[in-house]
């Protein structure tokens, strides 16, 4: 009588069958949707179509993003049209270095009822909203920044003794200046890893930069229409985290990661020289996470290289410490970031 090993793969079952329904008719819902989404966003944010596809994956992965750019390249304006666009209450926080933890978290006030009895109520402060943007978040102390980035690890502020839930959705899009440093608290590295991805701003093409001027100096002003909804954001972020991953892309992760890290062993040479530290395990995480939210956002049921292409240098680049010899050398993050990708191909 032959005996079936019980590492042979097994049927299907009807329940692992229903689910696998369930998350096709909800992806192919879902798809013309976030289609629509981009481009409703890009009607508004001229020029910057990379930098919204890698902000609208950072929201579908739930993750929090770091914008980085000149002044004046709409990293205000992508922000508000993200939040009008997908139906989430947003606020704006502007960074100086006078700023205190209890204005961005919020405080407890003293109150008198009609009773003339005194009470302490806790007074939100504009973190508590759905989709924040931290304006120059480098001009803020350390001390403000940690609240900041508490706020985003944890999901909840803590005042007077008592935990207070942020609302959910909740991602943070800070910016950074990348040209004025004096006055300046850069974020140290374990705040810089709380950030799914660094996304950088450049410049806009000269037709894209025509439309602009044509768009934005006249009488009237375009404005977005809200095309989804907050618990619609939840369903998605849920969903993505569905996809099936290819032991081929999880390879690829694994390895990419692996390789920028100086004390592996499959580290090449110029990167022990080039690195004093590299990407830890959320940084894997974060590619994980990303690939898939970047595929359903394409229209693909699960993440393939070239995903993993695209959001590879967002996902990691911030992660890596570059040493001072390698800085004067020219040698950059992105730089390699690259080389290690070739060598995935």
């Amino acid at each position: 009588m032959t005996q079936h090993s019980s590492s042979a793969p097994q049927p299907a079952s009807q329940e692992d069958l229903s689910h696998h329904e369930d998350t096709m008719r909800h992806f192919d819902a879902l798809s013309p949707r976030l289609k629509a989404l981009q481009q409703e966003i890009g009607r508004i944010v001229l020029g910057q179509e990379a930098v919204i596809d890698h902000v609208l994956t950072t929201l579908l992965g739930a993750g929090h993003a770091l914008l980085l750019g000149a002044p004046g390249l709409g990293k205000t304006l992508l922000v508000t049209t993200c939040a009008r666009v997908m139906g989430l209450g947003d606020s704006r926080i502007q960074f100086t270095p006078d700023l205190m933890p209890s204005d961005i978290t919020g405080a407890e006030i003293l109150e008198q009822d009609e009773n003339g009895q005194r009470h302490f109520r806790f007074l939100p402060g504009p973190l508590f909203g759905q989709l924040v943007l931290a304006d120059e978040i480098n001009r803020a102390s350390p001390r403000t920044q940690s609240a900041l980035l508490q706020a985003m690890a944890e999901g909840h502020v803590t005042q007077g003794g008592k935990t207070w839930a942020l609302p959910k959705p909740f991602h943070v899009l800070a910016t950074q200046n990348p040209i004025e440093q004096e006055g300046t608290y850069p974020l140290p590295e374990a705040q810089l890893d709380r950030f799914m991805m660094r996304i950088p701003l450049t410049f806009p093409t000269r037709e894209a930069e025509r439309h602009m001027l044509l768009q934005t100096t006249g009488a009237t002003h375009k404005t977005a229409e809200s095309l989804f909804s907050a618990s619609e954001l939840i369903t998605a972020q849920k969903l993505v985290r569905t996809l099936p991953v290819g032991e081929t892309i999880l390879d690829a992760i694994l390895t990419l990661v692996r390789s920028l890290r100086p004390q592996d062993e499959t580290a090449s040479k110029e990167v022990r020289h080039t690195l004093d530290y590299g990407p830890g395990p959320r940084a894997a995480q974060a590619l994980m996470i990303a690939t898939r939210a970047r595929a359903m956002l394409h229209g693909r049921l699960a993440p393939s290289m070239e995903d993993l292409h695209h959001v590879a240098e967002p996902s990691l680049a911030h992660r890596l410490g570059i040493s001072f010899t390698a800085q004067t050398q020219g040698i950059t993050a992105e730089s390699l970031i690259a080389d290690q990708l070739k060598r995935l191909r």
